[in-house]
């Protein structure tokens, strides 16, 4: 991997707090360095993908993220290698891989950079992001495609949403997450099933007509929202619940925020309609 121009230059911490020490314990990951970079990590992504995570002891949240992906690592038993890389103590590492903003991860698959997620995301969508680079690597003939196993309710939900039967699935995943209440497939595949349930029957030109000519009805722009993200409209949901949520107070306003946070566990991490609209959510709420 050739070094971009001004690979000396310091990251800018001028957004970040004050330094603060890391959580006690043992700091995930194997330290990134300008060194080891070139010498450990980019010979170790022609065997397995690896995963360079940018944080810094100045934000809890990239603090919280690293030990989530220490977590995530461990589960994986190998299939991936996580290295950590301090922006504080290695500005040259972070400036190589174009940090902007922590937290930041990309994937190193056969000394190739591909970038992740640059803000931190629940563990269920890191987990699709992962499941995704391990297929990438594999096509290239990098390690091994995830494994997946099914649950018996899993099965009996996939079977259950075959046949339109959605209570069924909907009860499925439910039992699946009373047991493993961590399932981040199950987490996913419920919002799904509910999704289908609140708008099977409904018509898409009906439902956004009448939003159109009740704009102060929340609970028509939600169901016109969800219409519109099943049926491909991501960005014009997005934007539908942006603009409840700027527009309402109170519960109101609570209650277009988290239908919108819901949807937006339904899209692709990577997706740059879903990074847009949480910085727009972020902007309109503070």
């Amino acid at each position: 991997m050739s070094n971009p121009p001004n690979f000396a230059q310091a990251v800018d911490l001028s957004s970040l707090g004050k330094p603060k020490s890391a959580p006690a314990g043992p700091t995930p990951g194997v330290e990134v360095t300008a060194a080891n970079l070139t010498s450990e990590f980019l010979p170790l992504s022609k065997t397995r993908p690896v995963i360079l995570f940018c944080w810094s002891p100045r934000s809890p949240e990239s603090v919280e993220m690293l030990n989530v992906m220490g977590l995530l690592e461990t589960s994986y038993k190998g299939a991936w290698s996580l290295g950590r890389v301090d922006i504080d103590a290695q500005p040259q590492v972070a400036q190589a891989l174009q940090t902007q903003k922590i937290p930041y991860a990309v994937a190193l698959i056969n000394e190739q950079i591909v970038p992740l997620f640059e803000q931190a995301y629940p563990e269920a969508q890191i987990r699709l992001v992962l499941d995704k680079v391990l297929t990438l690597a594999s096509e290239q003939g990098v390690g091994d495609a995830p494994v997946e196993i099914i649950e018996p309710e899993e099965e009996e939900a996939v079977t259950a949403l075959e046949a339109g039967d959605f209570a069924t699935a909907e009860v499925a995943y439910k039992k699946l997450l009373a047991r493993k209440p961590a399932d981040s497939f199950a987490k996913l595949g419920l919002a799904q099933t509910q999704l289908l349930i609140r708008t099977d029957g409904l018509v898409l030109d009906a439902v956004i007509k009448e939003a159109t000519d009740n704009p102060t009805d929340l609970s028509l722009q939600l169901k016109a929202a969800d219409m519109e993200i099943v049926n491909g409209g991501v960005e014009a949901a997005f934007t539908r619940l942006l603009h409840a949520v700027k527009e309402s107070a109170g519960d109101d306003r609570n209650k277009a925020k988290d239908h919108l946070l819901s949807l937006f566990a339904l899209v692709d991490p990577a997706d740059p309609r879903l990074t847009a609209a949480r910085s727009a959510l972020a902007n309109a709420l503070f």
